[in-house]
């Protein structure tokens, strides 16, 4: 059994960074409506407020390394140009999508959506994150400030699902492979 390094960065890319941000990201949207909505009724302690500080900054942190992992890391390796005359397109995700009229479309809507709204992802969350670091307690008091940054961190889930949901589709139909081969059993 062995995995090959470019899908090993597919994983981290998709299932690490992009998989726990889409974990921490619910988990901020109901701890920010738990605490600081309206109808609230436990008082905010300065320890609940530090630990959502934290929390929003360790998110903004994992948005843009999935991001960039996936820009600088994998989205290289999905672009490859093949070699003139090269009839087997595996090792050329992006041409291999190209070929078939059948899946043209996972790189033309799919993987052009994708390595745009992605970027929507880190930016929204690290807006939310440094609203919340600048006002804290204080959203509770106001209603528009609060509202924008649920929102923001509801576009930045949505971006994120979006972008993970194109990334496995694409990565179902053409795969990256490539790259030295890491053995995780040895058979027989």
């Amino acid at each position: 059994m062995e995995i090959t390094t470019r899908s090993l960065w597919t994983l981290i890319h998709g299932m690490g960074f992009g998989g726990l941000y889409l974990l921490a990201c619910s988990g901020a949207i109901v701890e920010l409506w738990r605490r600081y909505s309206p109808a609230g009724r436990t008082p905010i302690t300065a320890k609940d407020e530090t630990f959502l500080r934290l929390y929003l900054v360790v998110m903004s942190l994992l948005a843009w390394v999935a991001v960039l992992t996936g820009a600088y890391i994998v989205y290289p390796w999905y672009r490859a140009a093949a070699p003139a005359g090269t009839s087997n397109l595996a090792g050329f995700p992006q041409r291999l999508l190209m070929s078939s009229a059948s899946t043209i479309a996972w790189h033309s809507i799919g993987m052009e959506w994708k390595e745009h709204v992605a970027w929507f992802a880190p930016i929204s969350i690290t807006m939310a994150s440094a609203v919340f670091i600048k006002y804290g307690r204080e959203i509770k008091n106001h209603p528009q400030l609060r509202n924008a940054v649920l929102c923001f961190v509801l576009i930045s889930f949505l971006a994120a699902g979006i972008a993970g949901f194109f990334g496995a589709e694409i990565d179902d139909h053409a795969p990256i492979r490539g790259g030295s081969a890491i053995r995780l059993v040895h058979g027989e």
